[in-house]
């Protein structure tokens, strides 16, 4: 007895380091076991002083042991749950490393058989590296999303794998939920609302949104509420995320994708910052709503903390809803314009620039009011904006005006300005910003791009275009990079909607806003040289003047022409129908 107390008194109060240490420490007292005392004797069994001293000790350091254990308990499983998500992450980079290094290795006869044998690597890579996005959820599920739209970039096989991921994201418990409205609030969500769905109406990566009536005002409401486990994870899965692209880097240093991860860890805070989300929200529905000729609706803020953001409730239809837009009479061409608009007007306006334009942060509804259009853009999700320096917004304004113009020269001239762009990057440079072979941008980029011209561009990324696509993106400042990337989402969204302008409508537009940016700056160059008396300073206002009102006025008319094709054309597909 008085062997296995000590033992007892040991194991609990000698530290330990891992859990095999743990359980041969408990393996030992297991082997002393204490007498069997029989609970139906009347003897009473004394136990000595000491031996009581003893065990009274032993007790409390089994108590205390115990609550160590309990508090600990936390830590074990987040350091376990670590290394199991760092596991997956490194072992998978390693194995596909291995097999593309395998792969690039090998010396097939044929060309065809090289190809096939590429192709197979790309699909086994990209199949092994859903499973771990999957497993580990979080931001690497943002990640492959992301990834599967850069399908200017990335292979085929790599951006169909992670096709699914656009529509799996992971749906947080009502239970984690409430806990988190206790921690960040003080308050449960009975306490702030009369009523709050239990499933969500929508997830994504990061967040998901349920709907609520609001205490009080009977107020339908939005609450948009972050995963609870992001913040837990976050700050360990962009350092994976970091790593991998450094090793690849490495390995491949043709293929620098470190920029991805840079934007990535750039971004990532401020989308998850809802308090600040609701701040561009209110900044940007303040300056639309001075433009009475864009119909946009952005949702009203009611109230936002960091992990917590509840709005106006706005429901809409996905702007690829071809079905809902023909049957309420909505104007493809005209949803298509007004998003041209949009767009051009935050990059080229004094308006921040929202950068994720997807089609899940985009709908359309019906309007209530009876001027024109007969419809409304709602815009969702505010947390990525930035704003454009002016001088930027002015150089890519010109440069625009180049690319329109086919002026080679002046394209060179502003995309070094831009993304100081060298002579030998500025084809591909161009591009990437028009999505068209550089043979059209130097004729016309308003034509609409023809199957051949699509096989050529595939063709060339297969030649060794996609190497050097890689270094140029790793090169432009990141500024550059989301506009980029909010011209890539929103030409998507425009072949979505089918349109029988196609994107020569779009151009008309850009070079609109483009023509007016440069007006304004040559206005202010005016103002800058004194008064519009002096007889030079007339001169030059005269001139800007008239260059601009040439411009509205070819465009105006260009309008009006297209819209008489769009009435002519509209009643022939009526009775095709």
């Amino acid at each position: 007895m008085r062997n296995f107390e000590l033992t007892v008194a040991t194991v609990q109060s000698s530290p330990w380091t891992c859990l095999r240490c743990l359980h041969r420490w408990r393996w030992r007292a297991s082997r002393l076991r204490a007498p069997r005392i029989n609970r139906f004797t009347t003897t009473e069994i004394r136990i000595p002083k000491n031996s009581r001293r003893t065990l009274l000790f032993a007790a409390a350091g089994g108590t205390a042991g115990a609550s160590l254990l309990v508090g600990l308990s936390d830590d074990v499983k987040h350091g376990y749950t670590a290394a199991r998500r760092s596991g997956r992450v490194l072992t998978t980079l390693l194995v596909c490393i291995n097999d593309y290094r395998t792969t690039l290795n090998s010396k097939p006869e044929h060309e065809e058989e090289w190809q096939s044998f590429l192709k197979g690597c790309h699909q086994r890579c990209a199949e092994r590296t859903l499973r771990v996005l999957e497993q580990n959820g979080s931001i690497f599920i943002k990640l492959g999303q992301h990834l599967s739209s850069m399908n200017y970039l990335l292979p085929t096989e790599w951006t169909t794998t992670f096709i699914p991921l656009q529509d799996q994201c992971p749906v947080s418990s009502y239970e984690s939920i409430e806990q988190m409205f206790i921690s960040d609030t003080g308050a449960s969500i009975a306490d702030h609302f009369d009523d709050f769905e239990r499933e969500p109406i929508g997830t994504a990566s990061l967040a998901q949104v349920h709907r609520a009536t609001m205490k009080g005002t009977g107020q339908q409401v939005a609450v948009k509420v972050q995963h609870p486990a992001l913040e837990e994870w976050v700050p360990l899965d962009l350092a994976l995320t970091r790593l991998t692209f450094s090793w690849l880097k490495k390995v491949f240093p043709q293929y620098d994708l470190e920029w991805l991860s840079n934007e990535m860890e750039s971004s990532l805070p401020q989308e998850l910052d809802f308090a600040l989300e609701g701040e561009n929200a209110m900044r940007t529905k303040e300056y639309f709503g001075k433009l009475r000729d864009i119909p946009l609706v952005i949702p009203d803020v009611k109230w936002g903390l960091k992990r917590i953001l509840v709005m106006e409730y706005v429901s809409g239809h996905r702007t690829d809803d071809l079905d809902f837009i023909d049957s309420n009479d909505i104007d493809r061409d005209e949803v298509s314009a007004t998003l041209a608009r949009i767009f051009n007007e935050m990059i080229f306006g004094d308006c921040a620039l929202h950068c994720d334009p997807h089609g899940g942060n985009i709908a359309v509804r019906r309007s209530i009011s009876k001027r024109k259009p007969n419809f409304e853009i709602v815009l969702y999700d505010h947390g990525l904006y930035r704003e454009i320096p002016k001088q930027l917004r002015r150089d890519y304004a010109k440069l625009w005006l180049a690319v329109i113009n086919a002026d080679e020269q002046g394209m060179r001239q502003y995309a070094f300005n831009v993304a100081g762009i060298t002579a030998e990057q500025f084809p591909l440079f161009a591009s990437a910003i028009t999505g068209r072979d550089y043979s059209a941008v130097t004729r016309s980029v308003i034509s609409i791009r023809s199957v051949q011209e699509k096989e050529q561009i595939s063709g060339a990324m297969g030649d060794g275009m996609l190497q050097q696509l890689v270094q140029l993106l790793g090169q432009v400042p990141r500024i550059i990079l989301l506009i980029l990337k909010t011209n890539d989402l929103t030409r998507s969204l425009d072949e979505n909607l089918h349109t029988r302008e196609g994107p020569v409508r779009n151009f008309m537009i850009l070079a609109r806003y483009c023509s007016r940016t440069v007006f304004r700056e040559q206005l202010e160059t005016v103002g800058q040289r004194g008064s519009l008396l002096w007889p030079k300073n007339f001169f030059w206002f005269i001139q800007a003047w008239s260059s601009y009102m040439s411009v509205e006025l070819k465009l105006t008319l260009y309008e009006y022409y297209m819209f008489i094709i769009r009435r002519i054309a509209r009643p022939a597909l009526i009775i095709e129908s």
